[in-house]
């Protein structure tokens, strides 16, 4: 899918209109690419590279973390098929985006004893589409959203 890719860190822009890079705040460092992210489609039969690779989100209209606090729990998971974490094949950054606008990132190390997942507490009354870009050092960028209600 066509987007514009930060040339300094590798944030992809999904509201298009940019001019500083919410991530490492460089100014007009965006490129537009023509496969900046890969988009599921969940019709056709997915291989292997598609399990692994796209994001799985799940809302929880209870946050768990915060009882009370109204908050909304997003967990993003990579792949139907675990990913794989080693120094060879990982996932970099997993990124949130409500309704096409970055709100987070979880960047994780190549050393790390992290599984590639995250959770995002959303503020109560939080709505709209969340967006999750998981990014692989060896297959590019993985699209998949959900919707909070």
């Amino acid at each position: 899918m066509k987007g514009l890719v930060c040339k300094m860190c590798g944030y992809i822009a999904l509201d298009g209109n940019i001019e500083q890079c919410p991530v490492c705040g460089s100014k007009d460092s965006f490129e537009e690419k023509e496969d900046a992210y890969k988009m599921p489609d969940f019709k056709a039969e997915k291989g292997e590279s598609e399990k692994k690779h796209i994001p799985s989100i799940l809302v929880v209209e209870e946050c768990g973390l915060i009882p009370g606090a109204g908050c909304i729990d997003v967990h993003v998971k990579i792949g139907e098929i675990a990913h794989p974490m080693t120094a060879e094949h990982y996932i970099s950054a997993i990124y949130y985006y409500l309704d096409k606008k970055f709100v987070g990132v979880m960047h994780i190390p190549t050393n790390s004893a992290i599984n590639a997942a995250a959770a995002a507490h959303f503020k109560g009354g939080s709505k709209g589409t969340v967006s999750i870009i998981s990014q692989c050092n060896l297959h590019g960028s993985w699209y998949n959203e959900a919707e909070i209600k």
